[in-house]
């Protein structure tokens, strides 16, 4: 896997621009949500705590593909709020999170209106290259 962020385009906070990943088997991981094991809403109200779950979540479906974070080539994370440091907070808690190196490739933010389940503040897209 090649990363990289050509000339001519901004800094970026710690993803980069492009992911190049040779020929091989991926991994697209549903969208992760705040749900616990018995399909609870985790974290109501909290967009932090949501982002804590889902990376539970996203690290026991990573592990049972075949992955590790360090393997994800792209990521979405979806976030209700059109409030940028809502929107940064939960960048930095998945950052810090053992998903982290997770999001130093190919990554993209969004603010939305609303997601799939009643309360739910937060979702992972992920995508994998499995060696």
């Amino acid at each position: 896997m090649k990363k990289f962020n050509p000339e001519g385009v901004h800094e970026t906070p710690g993803y980069h621009h492009v992911t190049i990943v040779e020929a091989g088997r991926m991994a697209f991981l549903a969208g992760q949500c705040p749900l616990d094991r018995d399909g609870t809403l985790v974290g109501a109200g909290d967009h932090l705590a949501q982002a804590d779950q889902i990376a539970a979540n996203a690290l026991t479906v990573l592990a049972a593909a075949g992955a590790k974070p360090a393997d994800v080539v792209r990521s979405v994370i979806y976030v209700v709020s059109d409030e940028n440091q809502v929107l940064g907070a939960v960048w930095r808690r998945f950052g810090e999170s053992p998903l982290g190196p997770a999001f130093s490739t190919a990554s993209t933010l969004l603010g939305v209106a609303a997601l799939g389940f009643s309360g739910q503040l937060v979702e992972l897209d992920l995508t994998a290259a499995l060696s």
